[in-house]
């Protein structure tokens, strides 16, 4: 008998700006991803104001899951997908975000979509917001600096909820909204980057102006779950958190204690809030550091009280280590980066393999929080290679998500209450840190590249009949 609940939810992740391509069709509008360039692991990708003549916007094409998705949906359904994780894009349904009534061929595009999943008994998992807010937002209230911007969400909100109630009951407010707490966060969730072009790298840090646009997506978040609650009874609400585990280097007392700010400030200042509805107590400490006085309006932190979350989801793709030594070596890592461990390997891309780390990490989040987990992003990015005949053996693949299943049952074993497991990228898309289709996550692979060339022809990879299986057999069979 397996150790995973017999309705747990196997499936794949990715986001609209990845992989939908058709970045002005039928009616889209632009957003912050489509001002961004391609790039690679050395050189950032860039955003900027116009968009500049013969540079790749790849967000413009992608993957064309846009006129693909029939075709990736069977896919998915032949691995024995029970849910899959995307997302809505804003722009599709209000191109600016400000327009009084939606536009009908976005909406119509998700209505195919969601009807396609249920064709093959697939639930559909859908974030509101994963990193692809209007651009005419950031224009126009340097994004969710804005306050402006809780109405326009909660518009779009209702809007999306009253359309697809009857093939939507899993929705998740915002992807890795704790990215606010981070500079990068500034480009990536809140589009705090007004008027600025370059590289995203270099976007001016502003955690002031960081830290008030989170208040502002907590307000949105928790109103939005508030209308579900009353209006939706049938849904299930979420949060979506980037989860960064990290360890003290060494057993110095400093080390443990940076390491405990850190994992505060950067992993649950923002679900705290979402789960338990209000600041935590050491709020105050992280404002005070950065010489922050929030603005709230009254009412605020009712809302967030009434609007908590019904379950809890997050990334996991690394550990970092902490170490008040300045002299110790830096790891790379997904928006954020820390020192290395000497215990663990590192991808092609230098993202720190730690299986026991989720094993860790679903432990300390379901203590804290009680209520049920699930692993929404969970890869390998990496380069894969053709063999002769055009085969990808991904073996590194494999390996490294049967370890990390393998963790996720021990911590299930231990006790947690774990609903789900959607790996990211379960087709090769667009990588959101440095916009490139070299580091590929996926069980299908999609024949783009980062000239820009490609006929998006779709193959499986060695890692796709062994996902299958995984799944047939509730992840017992791992081998």
């Amino acid at each position: 008998m397996s150790v995973l609940r017999d309705d747990f939810l196997w499936g794949g992740a990715v986001a609209a700006n990845q992989l939908e391509g058709a970045w002005d069709v039928d009616g889209k509008g632009a957003s912050v991803p489509d001002h961004c360039t391609n790039g690679t692991h050395t050189s950032p990708k860039r955003i900027t104001v116009d968009f500049e003549p013969g540079v790749l916007y790849p967000s413009h094409e992608a993957i064309d899951f846009y006129h693909h998705y029939e075709e990736d949906i069977a896919l998915f359904a032949e691995m024995g997908f029970k849910t899959f994780r995307t997302s809505i894009n804003w722009t599709r349904i209000f191109p600016t975000g400000e327009e009084e009534e939606p536009n009908e061929k976005g909406l119509e595009f998700y209505d195919k979509l969601f009807a396609c999943c249920k064709k093959y008994d697939i639930e559909p998992l859908v974030t509101i917001s994963h990193y692809e807010l209007p651009y005419a937002l950031v224009e126009k209230y340097n994004g969710w600096y804005g306050r402006e911007l809780i109405d326009l969400y909660v518009k779009y909100c209702k809007v999306i909820f009253e359309r697809y109630k009857d093939v939507v009951k899993y929705w998740l407010t915002f992807n890795e909204i704790n990215s606010g707490t981070m500079p990068l966060g500034a480009v990536l969730s809140l589009g705090t980057v007004q008027g600025f072009t370059g590289p995203i790298t270099e976007v001016p840090d502003e955690p002031c102006v960081r830290l008030q646009g989170l208040h502002h997506q907590f307000v949105a978040s928790a109103k939005a779950v508030k209308y579900a609650h009353e209006n939706y009874p049938q849904f299930q609400m979420g949060n979506m958190i980037c989860f960064v585990t990290s360890y003290p280097l060494t057993c110095n007392p400093a080390d443990i204690l940076l390491n405990q700010a850190k994992m505060r400030e950067v992993n649950w200042y923002c679900s705290d809030v979402q789960v338990r509805g209000e600041y935590p107590s050491y709020a105050k400490a992280i404002w005070d550091k950065y010489g922050f006085e929030l603005k709230a309006e009254p009412g605020d932190f009712e809302v967030l009280k009434e609007g908590t979350v019904d379950f809890y989801t997050f990334s996991y793709y690394m550990s970092n280590c902490e170490s008040a030594d300045p002299d110790n070596s830096a790891a790379d890592g997904n928006i954020i980066s820390g020192f290395k461990n000497p215990y663990l390997e590192a991808s092609d891309w230098g993202w720190q393999i730690d299986p026991q780390g989720l094993h860790y990490t679903l432990n300390e989040i379901y203590d804290r929080y009680r209520i049920p987990l699930m692993v929404v992003e969970n890869g390998l990015g990496a380069f894969d290679k053709k063999e002769e005949g055009g085969s990808i053996i991904d073996d590194y693949r494999i390996d490294y998500l049967r370890k990390h299943i393998a963790e996720m049952k021990a911590a299930v074993e231990d006790g947690v209450d774990l609903m789900g497991y959607t790996p990211w990228g379960c087709i090769d898309l667009v990588a959101a840190s440095t916009g490139e289709m070299a580091k590929r996550y996926g069980f299908i692979y999609v024949e783009k590249y980062d000239d820009g060339t490609g006929d998006y022809s779709r193959k499986k990879k060695k890692s796709f009949d062994w996902y299958k299986k995984v799944i047939a057999t509730n992840g017992d069979d791992l081998d």
